[in-house]
């Protein structure tokens, strides 16, 4: 099997997938083998999250880290989830001023970064404002 078609055969490559403990009922993100809430081992089950939720904070990146200068400025948030969990992540398609607490935002999978001129490409997920269904 070629590198393309295993990367696309990887669930949690286009998808964002938590687990859910089995006892309390809590997702988490990203997967763990133990529950921090309850401490079961056993109980926790794969779970794809529908990557949709709301903005907790937010901050405006205008010096950013080797390799991602060409992009600023640019918004990094704490989303949290529908579900529950929060991640970091990267806020597209979004005017600086537009970005806000507790502006709901979507899952998007977008290109994060390449290895030089002829190196590979790696691709994520990063959220965005839902678009409206006008």
């Amino acid at each position: 099997m070629g590198a393309p078609r295993f990367w696309r055969n990887t669930k949690s490559r286009y998808n964002l997938y938590g687990v859910r403990c089995g006892t309390c009922e809590k997702n988490y993100f990203p997967p763990r083998k133990i529950c921090p809430s309850c401490r079961r081992a056993s109980k926790l089950e794969s779970v794809k999250l529908k990557a949709s939720g709301e903005v907790v904070t937010y901050t405006i990146i205008h010096s950013a880290p080797e390799g991602f200068e060409n992009q600023t400025p640019y918004i990094m948030a704490i989303v949290k989830l529908s579900e529950g969990p929060m991640l970091t992540t990267q806020i597209v398609d979004c005017e600086i001023e537009d970005a806000s607490i507790g502006m709901p935002v979507e899952g998007v999978f977008r290109k994060i970064n390449e290895s030089g001129r002829d190196g590979p490409i790696y691709y994520g997920m990063k959220f965005r404002p839902p678009r409206s269904s006008n």
